[in-house]
């Protein structure tokens, strides 16, 4: 890691270099809900590169014992909140469990695998935080186990108002390790981007309908 990155620099320059993130203003994708959007982003392609991986599973680690060093279980979103809730409770030396986006409609119906009991300390480990909602739904399935959330941890944000407003509404503290914001000034610096571009991608954050639906 370069000295002059921080951890939340250096985790938008990983996600930059790998192609976990792209950033296309002039040309945006489309999300399934159809929102035209400049920026693409698929952290799963961070289980591929074990610097990478390793990486954000320390920052993860170090968050957690900084600001929640009561967590007692490391639970992961499904799908993609799995692996890397896996290498942070097994750094944790903690219990890790996922939740499913929904019950199973057979077996046991779970909706969190592993074990979740009343009254322990969870800490939800996502991906990446779009609107929010997939993340806040994973929370409250802890919450009527029992479990008291202490966060949701993702690796990256949009930084969306809506999602802002939903875990605020929700009562869930959100963090994530680096953002929408820092990713634009990252790019910039390693010419991702070029300079004319910063503005229009700062007004989709504050506006995403500017895009066009």
């Amino acid at each position: 890691m370069s000295p002059l990155l921080n951890k939340s620099e250096q985790v938008a320059s990983y996600l930059l270099e790998i192609g976990a993130v792209a950033l296309r203003p002039q040309e945006p994708f489309t999300w399934t809900s159809g929102i035209k959007s400049p920026i693409y982003c698929d952290n799963r392609l961070t289980m591929a590169y074990p610097e990478v991986r390793s990486f954000i599973a320390e920052a993860f680690v170090e968050l957690i014992n900084s600001q929640y060093p009561d967590a007692q279980v490391i639970a992961g979103t499904a799908t993609a909140g799995i692996p890397h809730a896996a290498w942070v409770a097994d750094k944790l030396n903690l219990p890790m469990a996922y939740i499913r986006d929904k019950a199973k409609g057979h077996g046991k119906q779970n909706q969190i695998e592993g074990l979740i009991t009343p009254g322990q300390k969870v800490v939800v480990i996502e991906d990446l935080i779009s609107t929010g909602g997939s993340s806040i739904k994973a929370a409250q399935a802890v919450q009527e186990a029992g479990g008291e959330v202490l966060a949701v941890l993702a690796i990256f944000s949009y930084e969306l108002d809506r999602a802002t407003e939903a875990f605020a509404a929700a009562e869930v503290p959100l963090q994530s390790l680096s953002n929408y914001t820092v990713l634009i000034d990252v790019a910039l610096a390693k010419g991702k981007i070029a300079a004319a571009d910063v503005e229009l991608l700062k007004s989709w954050r504050s506006n995403p309908a500017a895009f066009g639906v």
